[in-house]
């Protein structure tokens, strides 16, 4: 597992020991950097200078590749132990701790956010098949977390389908066997 590219391209990024969390794959993470590059959306969206959130972060291998890519800020969000301690080894061994913080929190249920500025840039990449996807969405949507030009990446296992209450569907890609849907906030 590594960045794929931008100006921490080629680094590797600490893996998790056992099966309990499952990175993107660096090939569809690269799939989704590439349709964020070639897409504004209709919105102005762009990575350059973007702050990031990622929910249900992981191993933080989407944001800090998005931080490798341009983005300016990236906010981690997860409730396991084991990974916030992934996502600062890699921070750390990428020496972006002036450009991130980690929370502990339930995607599901963040509340109203307590920053500065909204988000321009979410990635959500929960547990396959456990229905957090939605509330997580409502949850960003309602306590005011998404900037106008906020743009959503959710993954899903292929065979999932999303109900995306108060977005839509900007492009939808399917990489064996995962589902990678666009949103925008309406």
């Amino acid at each position: 597992m590594r960045v794929t590219a931008g100006r921490l391209g080629g680094r590797n990024l600490v893996a998790p020991a056992d099966t309990r969390v499952r990175p993107t794959s660096d090939k569809v993470r690269q799939a989704i950097f590439n349709v964020l590059a070639h897409n504004d959306f209709g919105v102005g969206f762009t990575l350059e200078g973007a702050r990031v959130i990622d929910l249900f972060a992981g191993t933080g291998a989407l944001g800090l590749e998005a931080l490798s890519r341009g983005a300016r800020y990236c906010l981690f969000i997860d409730d396991h132990s084991e990974s916030r301690a992934l996502i600062r080894k890699n921070i750390e061994a990428l020496r972006l701790t002036g450009v991130t913080k980690i929370w502990r929190r339930d995607a599901t249920d963040l509340g109203e956010i307590s920053m500065d500025k909204p988000f321009d840039l979410a990635f959500l990449d929960p547990p396959y098949r456990k229905n957090l996807l939605a509330p997580a969405l409502a949850s960003l949507r309602s306590g005011h977390w998404l900037s106008p030009v906020a743009i959503i990446v959710a993954e899903m296992a292929e065979d999932e389908k999303l109900s995306a209450e108060g977005f839509v569907m900007l492009d939808e890609r399917v990489y064996s066997e995962t589902r990678v849907a666009i949103l925008k906030a309406v």
